[in-house]
């Protein structure tokens, strides 16, 4: 029954990684990575696909060899959460307080990024 839940949440995470890859403010690897740690514990088939995927497995291999993230995948991140960041700015207007609490998770969602080691292109 556990089996299941893992494989039924990696299912899950693996239609939001596809509907990230197509909206442009929806993440998609870090779903990827999440539905490969949910198929690593029910579906050892589904886990090697997806990490042996031509367009999606080198950049999970990357993450779970030693937590790396590519350049261009730390532009985008970083530029998604600028452009979400000025999105919330325009449309919500926010007082002071809330718009620097959002900076202040947005900035360190960045940092953590950054942080990472850059995986070879």
């Amino acid at each position: 029954m556990i089996r299941l839940g893992w494989l039924t949440l990696g299912c899950l995470f693996v239609a939001l990684g596809v509907i990230g890859a197509i909206l442009p403010l929806m993440p998609t690897t870090i779903f990827l990575i999440l539905a490969a740690g949910c198929f690593a514990r029910s579906s050892p088939r589904l886990e090697a696909w997806l990490l042996d995927h031509p367009r999606f497995g080198p950049v999970l291999r990357a993450w779970r060899r030693n937590g790396a993230i590519g350049v261009r995948g730390k532009v985008m991140a970083c530029g998604g959460m600028a452009l979400g960041y000025g999105l919330f700015l325009l449309s919500a207007t926010p007082r002071w307080p809330l718009a620097l609490l959002v900076a202040a998770i947005i900035g360190s969602c960045a940092a953590f990024v950054l942080s990472r080691p850059t995986a070879p292109s």
